[in-house]
């Protein structure tokens, strides 16, 4: 497909070029009866060459601009967490006002009740359970070398990709942390975020904000969870909180 400038500047040297070797055509068609053939032949081509160009220039014209495309996935998110879903406790005005403004599937369904398989479902159109990832990777599992969206599963970013859109991920992947599942290998063309299942928000000492760490044990020895504070400590995952 040619570029619009560029195709316009081609068409009116390739037209300018025609009109003369028809002119010429013509000449030696009244002065030379036996050339005619040969000017009818330059003349069918020519034609036959410009029937080919024009239809090609104004199909590049008159292309449409492509919809930009902005999907929201918003993690473990409750069904009655949200004003447009009815709850009067959590006000969600951003969120509502995209619910009124646009299409609710009310009967649309997440492929998983947690964070990875739901994801992987999501770029890919697939239930994750045909291919294998109905687990989530937590701690140090986002190390594991073969823990990330299987590499023959073809997501979403990439259809857009190779469709020519430029693509983007930011936020939370956690559909692998090693280099082979990496966003920028399965079809994002930019990312800003992290790898795992989770990233603090503040950094230490957490001023101005409440922050829970997962822990082995309590400071007290204990299990279950310990307040101090802002700061909040459970053992309810088993283990400490993964650097």
């Amino acid at each position: 497909m040619l570029h619009r400038p560029l195709s316009v500047a081609f068409s009116r040297v390739m037209l300018a070029r025609i009109a003369k070797t028809m002119r010429r055509a013509r000449f030696h068609r009244a002065r030379h009866v036996g050339n005619v053939r040969h000017g009818l032949l330059a003349t069918t081509v020519l034609c036959a060459i410009l029937c080919l160009i024009l239809p090609r220039l104004g199909v590049a014209a008159a292309q449409p601009p492509r919809p930009n495309v902005v999907l929201i996935f918003v993690d473990d998110l409750g069904y009655g967490e949200l004003g447009c879903q009815g709850n009067p406790e959590i006000p969600t005005p951003n969120i509502d006002s995209i619910a009124e403004a646009g299409v609710r599937f009310t009967s649309g369904y997440v492929t998983a009740s947690y964070c990875s398989p739901s994801r992987a479902g999501l770029l890919t159109g697939r239930y994750p359970t045909r291919f294998g990832y109905e687990f989530n990777p937590i701690g140090a599992d986002n190390a594991d070398p073969g823990a990330g969206l299987p590499t023959t599963e073809v997501t979403l970013a990439r259809h857009l990709h190779d469709a020519g859109y430029t693509t983007g991920l930011v936020g939370k992947w956690h559909l692998g942390g090693t280099a082979r599942y990496h966003p920028l290998r399965r079809g994002f063309d930019e990312f800003f975020g992290f790898l795992h299942e989770g990233h603090f928000y503040v950094p230490p000492p957490y001023r101005g904000a409440t922050t829970m760490l997962r822990r082995r044990v309590l400071p007290d020895g204990g299990q279950g969870r310990w307040q101090g504070g802002r700061l909040i400590y459970t053992t309810h995952m088993g283990h400490d909180e993964p650097p």
